[in-house]
């Protein structure tokens, strides 16, 4: 049992899960094996590790073993759940279901309709952000009876969610002008048509929300971003269009027949 295991056993085994995690970063390795690391840090019936599509608007499960409905569940409604809010920012670690008030698990479908007919009764939900303060994804970990979870247990999940997050993080190519001179397309690539203006697909998504008139707030709360990356998001798009403000590039937007999918 993992409440019977000393401290040292538990960091060692944390310490396999950033090995694991290290390793599907690199591309060299899947996710199963991090969840399975992540077992010998705390016992668990059901885990899930999941990547964000902001395009999408919903997430993409990497590694898990949850039944097809609790995974549809994660990947279309979660981020909808009047418990996301409160678990998602990068200044909390994760929320453990014991420590979730009971109104709120009274009002959450994903407990009520998913979680309880399973009979699950603990386990934790950890947003992960990148460096830069993105939304990425999420680890998900249920437990069917109840199990007093060791505080080493709790401190190390927060700790290691850093690292889940790279792995999660879907990986980019350089830009064009970044290419290595043995590209032989290097230089001579054509401005991508599906990305007007040279825009970022994070940028698009954020000249979209411009349209609707949201503030850098109420953009970052809907795209799981903070507002400074918001408004850095803004500066790139004004210089990219050459243009004044943000009503201006909202215009631009508008006649380009953008708008937010959601």
């Amino acid at each position: 049992m993992a409440a019977q295991r000393s401290m040292t056993d538990i960091l060692d085994a944390a310490v396999h899960v950033r090995e694991a995690a290290r390793s599907a970063t690199s591309g060299a390795t899947g996710l199963d094996p991090v969840l399975t690391a992540l077992s010998e840090v705390m016992e668990y019936d059901h885990a899930s590790l999941t990547r964000w599509d902001p395009l999408r608007g919903g997430h993409t499960t990497l590694a898990g073993n949850y039944p097809d409905d609790a995974t549809a569940y994660i990947e279309n409604r979660l981020h909808h759940d009047p418990v996301f809010p409160v678990l998602n920012s990068p200044a909390r670690g994760g929320l453990w279901l014991t420590d979730v008030p009971s109104h709120l698990l009274a009002a959450s479908p994903g407990f009520q309709e998913v979680l309880s007919p399973l009979g699950i009764e603990g386990g934790v939900a950890q947003c992960l952000f990148a460096a830069d303060g993105r939304y990425v994804g999420m680890l998900n970990v249920s437990t069917r009876r109840p199990r007093r979870t060791p505080d080493p247990v709790r401190a190390v999940v927060t700790l290691l969610t850093e690292t889940l997050a790279a792995a999660v993080a879907p990986r980019t190519d350089p830009p064009p002008d970044e290419a290595t001179p043995t590209d032989p397309t290097a230089g001579t690539r054509s401005p991508d048509p599906h990305r007007p203006g040279g825009l970022s697909p994070r940028e698009l998504q954020v000249l979209a929300e411009l349209t609707a008139g949201r503030t850098n707030r109420e953009i970052a709360s809907r795209l799981y971003i903070t507002p400074r990356t918001v408004a850095t998001h803004i500066e790139h798009i004004l210089a990219k269009l050459d243009l004044p403000n943000r009503a201006a590039a909202a215009a631009r937007a508008t006649a380009w027949g953008i708008e937010p999918t959601r």
